[in-house]
């Protein structure tokens, strides 16, 4: 694994501040990272730290619960993808075991609502901030991911709101990452998150400094992809890469053992993923198609990621 840092930091700066003609430089720097790797550092993003800071708080409280605390609320089905995930779980990679780390689901609430997706959300009675920081959280990242999907439409020749509106459900879900310190020696093949791809249009990662994530390159070279201080780490998705008719890529990236002193210390992130509205038709986007023909057929958003997580689990 190359240890350099080789993934593409852009200032969102110009952006935000509503600049046309540094909107559109900003469109083109995302287009080239969104194609040529697939992950990009975004910074002056929106996303105050201290409000990353209050999350990050939050999540050390949850996992330092007990097991029998956190398993009262753990994940139960596919359909609301809510909830804790224990230990050995989840695993991204099929061909090895479970992967080495716990997790905590939490999906915008909306009762009533017909999209099966968004369900209640369960809490720790333990926590008394924990709900309310994490709410406000989840829209300081919803509120930063409209705006990447506004460059995202100008870097794809699209009406600047296309993307936004096919996400207006905010299907997305916020997950709390929890990788243990190695108390013992992993089974053959065991590391702490299997190589996959994200199953939507756009993740936000929010990493702490106790490194592990690796992003594979074209070439197949697993890349660093350490925390930045005040960066969010941002990648594209399996539905953005159908939707964009593999303009945009879908990377595979893993989380590897720790070596050495890192193998002894706890390490934590929090991801945001955003995925279209359940009945969005991801079919190949009109200005994605002129050069090359669809590769893909159409699929609705919700069948998509129902066939991910039922794979996983």
């Amino acid at each position: 694994m190359s240890e350099l840092v080789n993934l593409p930091v852009i200032d969102f700066t110009p952006f935000l501040a509503g600049d046309e003609v540094g909107q559109q430089q900003v469109a083109e720097a995302i287009y080239q990272a969104c194609h040529e790797v697939g992950f990009m550092y975004l910074t002056n993003h929106g996303v105050e730290p201290k409000a990353i800071a209050c999350a990050f708080e939050q999540s050390c409280a949850f996992f330092a619960l007990s097991a029998a605390a956190k398993q009262d609320l753990a994940w139960s089905d596919a359909v609301s993808n809510r909830g804790y995930v224990g230990l050995e779980r989840e695993r991204l990679d099929q061909a090895r075991p479970g992967d080495l780390k716990e997790a905590f689901n939490v999906g915008k609430e909306a009762a009533g609502a017909e999209s099966l997706a968004l369900a209640l959300n369960r809490w720790p009675s333990e926590l008394p901030m924990f709900k309310e920081t994490l709410y406000s959280f989840f829209e300081d990242c919803a509120a930063a991911a409209t705006q990447i999907f506004r460059a995202f439409a100008i870097a794809l020749s699209l009406p600047e709101s296309y993307l936004v509106e096919q996400h207006q459900a905010q299907e997305f879900t916020l997950r709390l990452l929890h990788y243990p310190a190695l108390r013992a020696l992993p089974r053959p093949g065991q590391i702490r998150a299997g190589a996959h791809s994200d199953y939507g249009t756009l993740t936000l990662l929010f990493q702490e400094q106790v490194g592990g994530l690796e992003v594979q390159s074209a070439s197949g070279e697993w890349l660093a992809a350490p925390a930045i201080a005040d960066a969010i780490l941002v990648n594209t998705g399996d539905l953005m890469q159908r939707w964009s008719n593999d303009v945009f890529r879908s990377t595979r990236h893993r989380v590897a053992l720790p070596q050495g002193e890192a193998a002894q210390r706890d390490r934590y992130s929090i991801a945001f993923f955003c995925q279209p509205d359940a009945k969005a038709e991801i079919a190949c986007l009109p200005s994605c198609c002129s050069d090359t023909p669809p590769r893909y057929e159409p699929i609705t958003s919700g069948t998509y990621l129902l066939s991910r997580l039922q794979a996983t689990y």
